[in-house]
């Protein structure tokens, strides 16, 4: 469709047939796997035996955007042939009961005004019902000033039409400038990779923006979602986990100005730390990313989706470069944009190649420096620290005096802690 529509160029999904063709037998061998977020973004959960149905009529607004279209068109059109009928039966009672509806000679007196000029059956009564609510006016049917009646029911209908009106107009706005309509020019990469990076085993993936448009503050986020046991026997089928995004800056921010290459480094702490090339077939897990950021032409924000099975995850393999740089700017080549090559690589998890290299679980603690105020001698105070590694708790100037006494020097400083007892001769002077 976005080839249709020149948004995408033709190679690129002659790309994702290509990448469907070369998938591996064992996605289709086996049974589709359930996921929670499809390809396309849609959440893939069923809500079954749902007793408490008013609670969507709590919020019709919602409810009416969330419908789709042929729903919201004939809920709207009814509405309006409801408001028409109802107030059409109105004004043939009112002509009705005024005696508008009798037949009169021609040639006799003319009788007493009506309520209603020219309504002489229900078919001109829904005309006139038509007219009013839509202000069409054609001149041949207005109310008199011989019934008030006739002129509280033109006002109620005016203003039932005019909120009609707005919630119709409103509703159609909300659903042609959603969030999702920005994120069907969003793309991510159909399968991801785990790739060394910098010495580290990386999960990577591709994301980019076929317009040229800019999404402001935009952000990413991963989330890994499992089966898991807890230590009580009790099963969490939906266990979600973060998973930070490799960034120098420390956060999620992105500038999407051109396709990025997302990746998350694995190591201790990480979900993925354990996963191996032998086991990420048999995982039971699912990551989901989501994009979130501004429209930069609308100020919407939006959200794009997606998610990715092991049988998705590609090991030992990368993306290859789709940006080169012709008559002083950047192209980018989206016919590429889901390409991979293989790589070397060991087989092996991030936790077992730490093992195979020495790294011990559990040894590596962060050493905090404790500082605090210490008094010299019965002078001022100054500040000072120690390191917090397990061993044997010393003052730091436990340490400068044996450095000062080593240097020759005669001279040392008595230094206390603030808290501790004063000096000996000081509290037999107070006992006494």
């Amino acid at each position: 469709m976005l080839a249709r529509k020149g948004l995408l160029p033709d190679g690129f999904l002659l790309t994702r047939l290509a990448e469907d063709q070369n998938q591996p037998n064992r996605s289709r061998s086996r049974s589709q796997r359930a996921r929670f977020i499809t390809k396309t973004g849609s959440c893939n959960v069923a809500h079954k035996n749902i007793r408490e149905q008013g609670r969507f009529l709590q919020d019709v607004f919602t409810t009416m955007v969330d419908l789709k279209w042929q729903h919201s068109l004939l809920i709207f059109t009814s509405a309006f042939l409801c408001s028409w009928m109802l107030f059409a039966m109105a004004w043939w009672l009112l002509a009705f009961a005024h005696g508008d509806l009798e037949p009169r000679d021609p040639d006799s007196e003319p009788g007493p005004i009506p309520c209603v000029t020219a309504i002489h059956s229900f078919t001109s009564a829904f005309l006139f019902s038509i007219e009013v609510q839509v202000t069409i006016g054609f001149g041949g049917r207005m109310v008199t000033e011989e019934c008030p009646v006739a002129i509280i029911v033109l006002i109620i209908q005016n203003i039932l039409g005019l909120i009609i009106n707005a919630v119709m107009l409103g509703c159609v706005f909300m659903k042609t400038a959603q969030a999702n309509r920005r994120a069907e020019t969003l793309i991510f990469s159909r399968n991801a990779v785990i790739a060394t990076r910098n010495g580290r085993p990386s999960f990577m993936f591709r994301v980019g923006d076929l317009r040229k448009s800019m999404i402001i503050s935009a952000t990413v986020q991963l989330q890994v979602i499992r089966r898991t046991v807890t230590s009580e026997g009790e099963v969490i089928p939906v266990c979600q986990l973060d998973i930070q995004v490799e960034n120098p800056l420390r956060s999620n921010g992105i500038f999407l100005v051109s396709p990025l290459i997302i990746s998350h480094t694995i190591e201790r702490g990480s979900p993925l730390y354990e996963l191996s090339a032998q086991s990420l077939s048999s995982e039971d897990l699912e990551i989901i990313v989501i994009l979130e950021g501004v429209v930069e032409t609308t100020g919407i924000s939006m959200q794009a989706r997606t998610s990715y099975t092991p049988e998705e995850i590609l090991w030992g393999r990368r993306f290859v470069s789709i940006i080169t740089e012709e008559d002083g700017r950047y192209c980018v080549d989206y016919s590429k944009f889901g390409n991979t090559v293989p790589v070397r690589m060991s087989s092996l998890s991030a936790k077992e190649l730490d093992q195979t290299r020495g790294v011990q679980e559990g040894t590596s603690e962060t050493q905090l420096q404790g500082w605090g105020l210490v008094r010299a001698g019965r002078g001022g105070f100054r500040r000072g620290g120690r390191a917090c590694d397990g061993s044997t708790h010393q003052p730091w100037y436990a340490q400068s005096q044996q450095n000062m006494e080593q240097k020759g020097q005669k001279k040392t400083v008595q230094l206390e802690e603030i808290g501790r007892q004063v000096e000996e001769d000081e509290v037999g002077d107070m006992s006494d």
